[in-house]
């Protein structure tokens, strides 16, 4: 056995621990991560833009594969760093929590709050070009293979290579993905004009100008009503119950409050929020604010105007936001977020805050507005008395499931400590079997699916629990089902789809997530669904040497395969074997386990919503009972399909 000793600790210098591990600080390295890089710099001018010095941001898709992101605000500094001892423009894009967002002194409120970004691009780039507008000058810097400075320093600092008016100011960054990093380095477009869009409605008054060389494209975007806009924009399809939504603005202290809602005819609701204009997809505090605020103040109406005869009574917070879409936007300058991923807000100042300037403001509004009001509360009144009609046929329903039979379906655990345990759906008796074959029968619980489940985006939650499938789901979680849903008495704290990897496959992940999604969010946004993602490849091949080795790999993708092969052909050896696994009954029990099952080796992805505006959006969109956009997106974005017909 190897000796275990200081000499075996890799110390990772600078940004060498980025490029060795991608994934902890973008996500991912496929489209996702390539994308994030885009988002990483263009933070940093909507934070100038928050500061209340940048208007203008431009983004530029090369021709040679690269992409140039310019703002008008007031430049990096390029002084001399009092500790670095180097140009202070050199130090944020060579080092990481570096950046003046740790204080109060520059930035006011700000979403990038670790300093990671540019320096983490640079790492992830295999060239990087500056350009400051500052003090009548440019300076420019440049970097190379991973953020290794190229441009000479004169006399300490950055050099100039132009002058400009000293009221002309700004910073400009080149960069190139890099192409060993990353599964892909080509950049999507319409991914780029989606988040555009979304910023514009948030930063109102901000002007972003997109330009695609390769193609000629140009779109600009900018919206003077900011998220009033964007409630009209998410309600493009849908029936309004009131023809303009209700917007509400205010402060308390140094927290800054906007608020847009819209009734429409759904029997859903949807609340996006955001603080410092991140999309914080859990809620959080100010989503709490938000709906104490309007359940009081619409009840309080409600008695005023005679919806509620007895002064005790109250409509249900699920009957006041049946039908509602809002966004709810706030500007903290110190928000405490859950997490890294920044997926929800736990400041109890942004939860006083909204309740009180939101009741006030919306509470004027309604006073001018009465014909608004009685639409919301007639719309309020029906919900109420749908919901107790429905909540007795789903009482109904749900009392059944406690005998219901999953005995035949569900190979159980024997521990009974959910921390410890996860439940894996799989495709198919067949599948099935072999997983529980290869399973640890204490902790790994398998629950096969025989066919497809119900399409619940056209479903109502009654046809829902008629589907046996998802009722020994229902049965198997323990924790209910919508608005009896109590996370806390889940079983299992993954829930693993294992599919396989073809169409069939993935249309049984994409109805499982839509069921997840509409009737159980809360396992998606407390981060417990995962998919299972077997191997794809298993490579055999020999490599020369004193004595030649024989060696095996799984392999998860093109990518890995590719990468792989370029690696055997640098060492001068060969592929001896190559098998493709296209179903999971393609492995013995021994292979699925040490691939897919074994927690120190298998690959899970864990399923997130990143934007909720979007997921809601999308999940209607490919689900949904309207097929004329749904025929456009495919077409749309059938170019960027990546299809194994094989």
């Amino acid at each position: 056995m190897a000796e275990y000793d200081g000499s075996q600790i890799v110390v990772l210098e600078g940004l060498e621990a980025v490029r060795k591990r991608p994934g902890m600080y973008i996500g991912s390295t496929g489209t996702k991560g390539l994308h994030h890089l885009i988002w990483e710099i263009l933070d940093n001018g909507i934070d100038e833009h928050l500061a209340g010095y940048c208007n203008e941001i431009t983004i530029v898709l090369r021709k040679d594969g690269g992409i140039t992101i310019t703002d008008n605000g007031r430049g990096v500094p390029v002084d001399i760093h009092p500790t670095k001892k180097i140009p202070t423009a050199r130090v944020v894009y060579t080092v990481l929590h570096a950046g003046g967002k740790f204080g109060n002194s520059v930035y006011k409120v700000s979403g990038g709050l670790h300093g990671v970004g540019a320096s983490v691009v640079n790492a992830l780039s295999s060239k990087m070009i500056i350009e400051i507008r500052r003090n009548g000058n440019v300076y420019t810097d440049s970097y190379e293979n991973g953020g290794h400075p190229v441009t000479k320093l004169v006399d300490g600092l950055l050099p100039v290579i132009g002058t400009c008016k000293k009221s002309e100011t700004g910073t400009k960054v080149t960069f190139y993905p890099d192409p060993q990093i990353f599964e892909t380095v080509k950049f999507v477009p319409e991914t780029i004009c989606k988040r555009l869009k979304e910023i514009a409605y948030l930063n109102r008054g901000l002007t972003l100008k997109f330009t695609d060389e390769r193609t000629g494209e140009e779109r600009v975007y900018y919206e003077e009503h900011g998220i009033k806009s964007f409630i009209s924009y998410i309600n493009r399809e849908a029936t309004p119950l009131h023809a303009e939504p209700i917007y509400v603005e205010g402060s308390k202290g140094d927290i800054e409050v906007e608020v847009a809602l819209q009734y429409i005819n759904d029997y859903s609701e949807q609340i996006n929020s955001y603080c410092n204009r991140i999309n914080v997809v859990d809620g959080g505090t100010l989503v709490t604010g938000f709906k104490t605020a309007l359940t009081r103040v619409l009840n309080n109406y409600a008695r005023e105007l005679g919806y509620l005869k007895d002064k005790d009574d109250n409509f249900d917070g699920r009957d006041v936001r049946n039908g509602l879409v809002a966004i709810i936007s706030i500007k903290h300058p110190d928000p405490q977020f859950e997490g890294q991923t920044k997926t929800k807000l736990g400041n109890t100042d942004a939860k006083t805050a909204v309740d009180e300037v939101f009741a006030s403001e919306v509470t004027r509004y309604f006073d001018k507005n009465v014909e608004v009001l009685r639409a919301i509360l007639d719309n309020t009144a029906r919900s109420c008395k749908a919901r107790q009609a429905s909540d007795k046929a789903r009482s109904a329903v749900l009392k059944q499931l406690n005998d219901f039979d999953t005995k035949s379906k569900l190979a159980a655990c024997s521990s009974k400590k959910p921390a410890e345990c996860e439940i894996y759906i799989v495709e198919g008796d067949s599948a099935g079997g072999t997983v529980k074959t290869a399973r640890d029968r204490k902790t790994q619980a398998v629950l096969p699916l025989r066919g497809k489940i119900i399409n619940v985006e056209k479903a109502t939650l009654e046809k829902v629990l008629q589907n046996n499938e998802i009722r020994s789901m229902i049965a198997a979680f323990g924790c209910g089902i919508s608005e009896e849903f109590d996370i806390n008495k889940l079983r299992y704290d993954k829930i693993i789809i294992l599919t396989d990897a073809d169409v069939d496959g993935a249309h049984i992940s994409t109805l499982l997530l839509t069921f997840f999604y509409r009737f159980m969010p809360e396992l998606i946004l407390e981060g417990k669904v995962y998919r299972g993602l077997p191997p794809l490849y298993k490579i055999e091949y020999e490599i020369p040497g004193k004595k030649t080795s024989k060696k095996s790999e799984y392999l998860m993708n093109d990518f890995e395969l590719e990468k792989k092969r370029r690696e055997i052909e640098d060492a001068k050896g060969k592929i001896t074997g190559l098998q493709r696994y296209k179903g999971l009954g393609e492995m013995d029990a021994h292979q699925l386990w040490e691939t897919t099952l074994d927690p120190a080796q298998r690959v899970l992805a864990q399923v997130s919503i990143g934007d909720t505006v979007e997921a809601d959006e999308v999940t209607n969109l490919l689900m949904g009972s309207n097929v004329v956009p749904r025929r456009q997106f495919i077409i749309d974005e059938a170019r960027y399909a990546n299809l194994d017909i094989t």
